[in-house]
């Protein structure tokens, strides 16, 4: 159970405790900036190396996904989801350096998703303009209007406890493996749980909310 909990580590006079799960998210942050700083400043108009084609083919077959998803009218969103997918897929496998997931606190999987729940209303309030976004609930019959709101809470509700549950299961399963075996066993597992799992979830929250952005927009 200690485990589970998120435990504070300091705290500030003005915005309270600080939790393990902020703490971690801000050496997330630190180490995409300072990777960001490093893979960037030696990038060539003229005669590339290596290293920058393979991060240009890198961001473009990301782009090319989304707008696959989206449609070309919306690569405007395409650097958020990128930078989510980023940080979900190394907040899900953080666990291998010691780290306890931030996305096993149920607080952070849920501002996430209404981050993603403001952006998805926004598209498509941005493309067709609040007097049809407000229309749209009453389609194709006004009787459906109801179930129509509820499904504003029920896309970022789903997204986050989908997140979380996956997390949290993966994290629960891997430190009982940890605990009864040790040495070796819980290593093959890592590989499902840790790395695959971890970016695959990462993969699915980006993924849906594209998805859910296109068909707002219709």
């Amino acid at each position: 159970m200690d485990e589970l909990s998120c435990e504070t580590v300091f705290t500030i006079p003005v915005l309270g405790e600080i939790k393990e799960s902020v703490v971690v998210t801000w050496v997330i942050m630190a180490v995409i900036v300072g990777l960001c700083i490093i893979f960037v400043r030696n990038l060539r108009v003229e005669n590339p190396g290596k290293f920058q084609l393979v991060l240009e083919s890198a961001i473009g077959w990301a782009q090319n996904f989304f707008e696959d998803v989206m449609g070309k009218e919306n690569k405007r969103y395409i650097p958020y989801l990128i930078t989510v997918l980023i940080y979900i897929g190394i907040s899900n496998i953080i666990g291998l350096f010691g780290f306890k997931p931030p996305t096993k606190d149920i607080n952070v999987t849920a501002g996430m998703a209404i981050m993603s729940m403001c952006l998805i209303e926004y598209s498509g309030i941005q493309k067709n303009g609040l007097k049809h976004w407000v229309k749209h609930f009453a389609r194709p019959v006004p009787v459906v209007a109801p179930i129509m709101v509820l499904e504003i809470v029920i896309r970022p509700l789903s997204l986050c406890m989908r997140l979380f549950g996956n997390v949290l299961g993966a994290f629960v399963i891997m430190e009982l493996l940890k605990a009864v075996v040790p040495i070796l066993v819980p290593i093959p597992f890592s590989f499902y749980f840790d790395i695959f799992d971890g970016f695959l979830q990462a993969y699915v929250f980006v993924f849906l909310t594209a998805l859910f952005m296109n068909e707002e927009q219709e």
